[in-house]
């Protein structure tokens, strides 16, 4: 069984993390949840607060060695207050360190680049980030999902198909559909 990490906190994208989420359990995987702080996480669905999430375990607990890939949720509000912690971006160059799939979708990979990860590599993004992108050294690229070795990004929750599809193949993993 894969077992899968999503790092996110309060204000992540619904459907970015949901969604995967659901696919990735359907498809048989262990999927924690951790967050800065215990308790739940509210989600940021559209244009009001959404749906919470029951955190597994906070960052301080994570031991990169436990899981097989790394999921990053987008949302402006997440990633924005997630690349300003420490724990978090060290998190995030041990699995790239191992190199292990790393997938990051809309917003999340600022925290690539806040890691110092992207230069010389192909990642895709929300608009309004592809210019930070770009300045972090990455070629930056308009497309539904792109995996550039261990990474796999996506620009928006329309992307969220191909975006689960990309590292559940990372991963060797089949999905619902594929097994019937």
């Amino acid at each position: 069984m894969q077992r899968i990490l999503i790092i996110a906190t309060d204000g992540f994208e619904q459907s970015e993390l949901m969604e995967p989420k659901r696919l990735l359990e359907e498809a048989g995987a262990e999927v924690t949840v951790a967050s800065l702080k215990p308790g739940n996480i509210r989600g940021w669905d559209q244009k009001d607060w959404g749906e919470s999430v029951l955190v597994d375990c906070v960052i301080g607990d994570v031991s990169v060695e436990d899981y097989d890939a790394l999921l990053l949720p987008g949302g402006q509000m997440n990633p924005d207050i997630l690349r300003t912690e420490h724990e978090v971006i060290e998190i995030v160059r041990e699995f790239d360190a191992t190199g292990k799939p790393i997938a990051a979708i809309c917003h999340a990979p600022w925290l690539l680049a806040e890691a110092d990860l992207i230069e010389g590599r192909t990642v895709t993004g929300w608009p309004s980030i592809r210019t930070d992108l770009a300045n972090a050294g990455a070629a930056v690229v308009d497309e539904e999902v792109v995996v550039d070795g261990n990474f796999i990004t996506s620009r928006k929750p329309g992307d969220i198909p191909a975006f689960t599809g990309a590292l559940m193949a990372a991963l060797n993993m089949e999905s619902l559909e594929e097994r019937a």
